[in-house]
């Protein structure tokens, strides 16, 4: 899906975050996704779950390979042995002797054991695996959208929580103008000390509002913080909305053929369905050949002996209680519980489109509505305020009118950041907020690298010296 509208929205906040970067520490909301997803541990546990999918491969294929296996041993036997002798002659009498016996003896061994055939049920375990790494694969871009996601929501909600508090601030101190006026007037005896009162309690509140505000924003601080790996600096928002698909009936299509979550069930079906043909393939018998040497040797003398065979077998099972035909009736029933569960992805992924859609529309409604409401309080306030100058308005008219235009101004914002959240809702919905999508600049992490230095088993090798510098380079060495 061409997706370069969104790519040139973080082009350009990157250039700008250039730009700054000079002068001013300005995050831009392309900074704050690049930061998390470098950073985040919940993305570096799957990569570590997706490589132990990758080692199940090489177990598997290393089931089709021989098995040797070694023996060595050095033996000491040794006891002692009486014996009785009578003597022929008339009269004689009997005689013992006590003989000690030792020998010592070495012997090395070598065998070897291979499959020659099993009725597929070793192929098929590789191709089950092969599977489950894909779907493994797309669970880690999953996480990656939730990674990118959280990211996105944080930053906005800094820049929330950020005009929230420059309102209160901005309220507060029109208030306390509002009250040094109404003392005034008390003074002049034009107002009463009601007015004074009702003044001051304002002022009272918009402390408190301000507190609360402030509070806000710290705690979205401490999330932008969890989610970005550091603190955020001034906030630099994007100039336009990303781009999304006109329609949720469009954004559905996309969602249905792409999402990571619909893809990586689609995978666990598929293992569900060879994990029936591997139960099969249990109840049937499996030929093996099987290789010996030895040697053997008597270490007090210079006798030795050497011995060697070769056999090719075939065994299978006969009865055992049920069990295996158990295996291949439950490995059905969860057959149909990953298709039930494919069903069940599908649905919610709709719904989640739908979902970000209306949240989508109904920040923009709330946009248009409080650019009016803004507008037409602002106009409100004004003129209360000049009429209470003139004596034909009171003090709460006056403080009424500021907090209505102060409500307004606040929903506005909320509106606004709303409108950001739930584009980019969408956008991870359609199963598209990735890296790749974005085009952040990044060093992406490609998890067929790790894939292809494993997939064959390697032991010691130059294979697997490259799979050392992965390690290394993953710096889990």
């Amino acid at each position: 899906m061409a997706f370069t509208g969104l790519k040139r929205l973080v082009a350009t906040t990157c250039a700008a975050s250039v730009l700054l970067a000079g002068s001013v520490s300005a995050d831009t909301l392309a900074d704050a996704m690049v930061g998390a997803y470098e950073t985040s541990g919940l993305l570096e546990q799957n990569r570590a779950v997706l490589r132990a999918a990758d080692e199940d491969v090489a177990q598997a294929i290393s089931q089709l390979r021989p098995v040797l296996s070694w023996t060595a041993d050095v033996t000491r036997n040794f006891g002692v042995s009486r014996s009785t002798t009578t003597s022929p002659l008339p009269g004689g009498g009997t005689t013992q002797s006590t003989n000690p016996t030792v020998s010592n003896t070495a012997s090395i061994g070598l065998s070897a054991q291979l499959l020659v055939y099993d009725f597929g049920r070793t192929r098929t375990g590789i191709d089950l695996a092969k599977e489950s790494v894909l779907a493994a694969r797309q669970g880690l871009v999953s996480v990656e959208q939730q990674v990118l996601l959280r990211a996105v929501t944080a930053f906005w909600e800094v820049r929330r929580a950020g005009q929230t508090v420059s309102l209160r601030r901005n309220n507060l101190r029109l208030i306390e103008e509002e009250l040094q006026a109404a003392e005034d007037r008390f003074e002049v005896g034009e107002v009463t000390r009601t007015d004074v009162a009702l003044a001051e309690a304002r002022l009272a509140e918009a402390r408190s509002q301000l507190a609360v505000a402030e509070g806000n924003l710290t705690s979205a601080q401490e999330e932008y913080f969890a989610v970005v790996g550091r603190r955020p600096g001034d906030l630099t928002p994007p100039g336009s909305l990303p781009t999304v698909p006109a329609n949720v009936q469009s954004a559905t299509q996309t969602a249905l053929r792409l999402h990571p979550e619909i893809v990586a069930q689609q995978h666990r079906v598929t293992v569900a369905e060879l994990q029936i043909l591997v139960a099969e393939a249990a109840m049937k018998p499996t030929v093996n050949l099987s290789g010996q040497v030895g040697y053997q040797s008597d270490l007090d003398s210079t006798d030795y002996s050497r011995q060697g065979s070769i056999s090719l077998g075939a065994s299978g099972p006969i009865y055992q209680g049920g069990e295996l035909s158990s295996l291949v009736r439950q490995a059905m029933a969860q057959r149909d519980q990953q298709r039930a569960q494919l069903l069940q992805v599908t649905r919610q992924i709709r719904q989640g489109v739908a979902n970000a859609y209306i949240s989508l529309e109904t920040a923009r409604s709330s946009i248009t509505a409080g650019d009016n409401q803004v507008r037409a309080a602002q106009i409100a306030f004004e003129g209360i305020r000049e009429e209470a100058t003139l004596g034909a308005r009171t003090t709460l008219d006056v403080l009424d009118a500021e907090q209505d235009l102060l409500d307004a101004r606040t929903l506005l914002i909320s509106a606004q950041v709303d409108q950001y959240i739930a584009a980019y809702n969408v956008i991870s919905s359609m199963g598209l907020l990735t890296v790749e999508q974005l085009d952040l600049p990044v060093q992406r992490y490609d998890p067929s690298v790790y894939y292809n230095m494993v997939k064959d088993a390697p032991v010691r090798s130059q294979q697997g010296e490259q799979l050392d510098r992965v390690l290394r380079a993953l710096g889990k060495q």
